[in-house]
């Protein structure tokens, strides 16, 4: 059974439906999600909770149902995913598989084309993701 995502309305509500995502490995639940939250929320809505796990969903997501409908949006969350609290901690733990799945994203969306973000945001942002 699919996964009921609604717009969480603070950190709390967004932690619980992002363990529910994570424990389901449910990645069309997950697009959802980010779907209805604002990018911009991201950093707050995460608070202190970003894990390689969460961040791995999360480029999973984005890579299989999100960037090919709207690359905009998927770039605005790697944008804002960069802003939360831990990301350095948890990027440097990625392993190097995992480095290639946020690597395939970057392509996906170096590929589409959108008025979110030019060639140069999308370098900028891959540095920031260390790639």
């Amino acid at each position: 059974e699919k996964l009921r995502v609604s717009e969480p309305s603070n950190a709390y509500d967004f932690g619980q439906i992002i363990n529910a995502v994570n424990a389901n490995k449910d990645k069309a639940a997950c697009a959802d999600l980010l779907t209805i939250t604002d990018p911009k929320k991201l950093p707050v809505l995460l608070s202190n909770k970003l894990e390689g796990e969460i961040l791995l969903i999360f480029i999973q997501s984005l890579e299989h149902y999100v960037a090919g409908k709207d690359p905009g949006l998927a770039y605005q969350h790697l944008f804002y995913l960069s802003k939360a609290e831990r990301f350095k901690v948890v990027l440097a733990l990625l392993s190097k598989n995992e480095k290639e799945e946020v690597q395939q994203l970057f392509d996906l969306l170096s590929e589409s084309q959108s008025d979110q973000y030019s060639l140069e945001d999308l370098e900028s942002l891959k540095k920031v993701y260390e790639l």
